[in-house]
């Protein structure tokens, strides 16, 4: 297929020139058209649509750079058994590309300069996806498909394509972790949450156990820890940790504080402004009280991910406001060290009337999306490999591996061998390096389908786990509703997000409750000042719309 096709392009480029010899300007232009509508009609007679299109490529080995927006990933594809099996099959290898500072200033950088490795993976809710896509920097992926391998629609799900669908009509990126009206029917009994309040256990049952989801038991418990372990081997006790600061706030004293206290984020399909609720302004002065006790450490100010994930191993956090997946890897270190040493979760900040929270389950947008670079060095097995990785097999291949390996056929069902089981369990770096599976490349991971070969969870993860069944929802409505960065509304709206970067942290500094409402206030006067209500009737609408696609989608 690939001879006849370079054979007929070789055809084409000789009628071309002759074309080009012969006739006027105006002429060069209508025959450049004919020639990529015969090269795309020739290909879609090669392909087979009921077929994968891989696996007619699969014995041409190819190499695709893969960025990877996430400057903590550090796997290298190649160094594992899964990997390695992979590749073996489809012929496709990836080096991946890897920030080494800052995600967003490499990825600006690379989209200035006007070209991009050939697969991008990054959140689905950075900006850089909309600057990518209206920069005609990526290619849909549903153009590809029809001329390439139609076969990625049979694995593609119709509804995440739906949701994707920009306004032109085409789809420039494809989310993993994704769930959408129809699998919370399936499966929303079982879905659970990364969102987690967090105690180490022995501490918290050396100090009586107490109810933590009042401001007074919140501040009592995190003094009890302190006076009664001072120092953690030698190192001063950290009562709360909480995610990092950023320039525009803190994730756990954002949209995860207002999640525990159960803060609606739309009245009445109104959208509703959940910083001005009463309930969280009360937990942020219950916060500012901590630190006028001494009990916010100045760790907690200062401290990225990898400082944390280092004094989580070391067990030094009394308690954490933090998501469960972010220290899975070290809980699971202490657990097997002592069990009593681990981290569990416990019920959390509440509201005034004790509701449930509301925790962030997953939804239909996901978490990242993986989009093809319009530089992408073979169109044709880019497409095909993206069609591989989101269906079952490329998710059964990543998640289980090679069998007879690490899985076999046990007792009627695939799944993990007894020794890889072992492993995975007790170490899961180790696990990662000995197999390299089990999302250990979980670019297009489907956690849904997934589900058919996961082993059950142990502990300290299982009771994680459990703890959010029942509490998490999806929240998808309120999903990318927020303005361009470069149109009026998202001007403004970056502005004011980097006030309330400086706010935040001033307010839980501040001496005292009013001089903490000074600045909440002060922040509120200039976001109104800086066009915030443009900004809520633009997010209004977005989110408008999202409730009505979600609707089409769920009949």
């Amino acid at each position: 297929m690939r001879r006849s096709r370079k054979f007929l392009l070789t055809l084409l480029t000789l009628m071309l020139a002759f074309g080009m010899a012969a006739c006027s300007g105006g002429k060069k232009e209508e025959s450049a058209a004919p020639a990529k509508e015969a090269d795309a009609e020739a290909v879609k007679t090669a392909v087979n649509p009921d077929e994968p299109g891989w696996k007619q490529s699969a014995a041409t080995p190819i190499t695709f750079d893969w960025y990877m927006n996430f400057s903590w990933f550090n796997k290298k594809w190649g160094d594992d058994p899964t990997s390695q099996y992979v590749t073996k099959k489809t012929g496709v290898g990836i080096n991946f590309i890897v920030p080494a500072g800052n995600e967003n200033e490499k990825l600006n950088t690379m989209i200035a300069s006007g070209k991009l490795p050939d697969f991008i993976t990054l959140g689905w809710y950075e900006e850089a996806v909309k600057k990518m896509v209206n920069g005609k920097l990526v290619l849909p992926l549903n153009e590809l498909a029809e001329q390439y391998d139609p076969y990625f629609f049979k694995v593609a799900d119709p509804a995440k394509l739906g949701w994707y669908t920009n306004p032109d009509g085409n789809v420039y990126g494809y989310p993993n972790a994704s769930s959408s009206p129809a699998d919370y029917k399936k499966y929303g009994e079982v879905f659970t949450s990364n969102q987690t309040f967090e105690v180490r256990k022995d501490m918290y049952e050396a100090i009586g156990s107490p109810d933590m989801s009042t401001p007074e038991g919140f501040l009592n418990a995190l003094k009890l820890a302190k006076e009664k372990f001072p120092e953690v081997n030698g190192q001063p006790l950290i009562p709360l940790g909480l995610h990092d600061f950023t320039d525009v706030g803190n994730y756990s004293l954002e949209g995860y504080l207002q999640n525990f206290l159960a803060i609606p984020q739309q009245k009445d399909g109104k959208l509703y402004d959940r910083r001005t609720d009463p309930e969280y302004l009360k937990w942020i002065k219950t916060l500012r009280k901590a630190n006028e006790d001494g009990l916010l450490a100045k760790d907690i100010f200062i401290d990225k991910r990898p400082q944390m994930e280092e004094k989580i191993a070391q067990g030094r956090y009394f308690a954490m406001l933090y998501q469960r997946s972010d220290f899975a890897a070290q809980n699971m270190t202490l657990h097997q060290k002592d069990p009593n040493t681990a981290y569990i979760a416990i019920d959390g900040p509440a509201n005034a009337a004790k509701d449930a929270p509301t925790l962030s389950g997953p939804g239909i947008s996901g978490w990242t999306l993986t989009l093809i670079s319009k530089d992408v060095k073979d169109k044709q097995r880019a497409i095909q490999f993206l069609s591989y990785l989101i269906s079952e097999e490329g998710n059964k291949d990543l998640f289980l591996g090679e069998k007879g390996f690490s899985y076999d056929t046990i007792d009627g069902k695939d799944q993990f061998l007894p020794a890889a089981l072992e492993v995975l369990n007790k170490d899961r770096t180790a696990f990662d390096q000995k197999y390299g599976s089990s999302f250990t490349y979980w670019m297009l991971m489907d956690t849904n389908m997934n589900l058919q070969w996961a082993p059950p969870s142990v502990d300290p993860a299982k009771q994680m786990e459990d703890w959010t069944k029942g509490k998490s929802i999806s929240m998808a409505e309120f999903d990318n509703i927020d303005p361009p960065a470069a149109s009026e509304e998202g001007i403004a709206n970056s502005k004011i997000a980097r006030n309330w970067g400086k706010a935040l942290p001033k307010m839980l500094l501040a001496k005292s409750d009013a001089e903490l409402d000074e600045i909440f206030n002060k922040f509120m006067s200039d976001r109104a000042a800086s066009g915030g209500d443009k900004i809520d009737a633009y997010r209004q609408q977005a989110y408008e719309s999202n409730v009505k696609k979600l609707e089409a989608l769920n009949k």
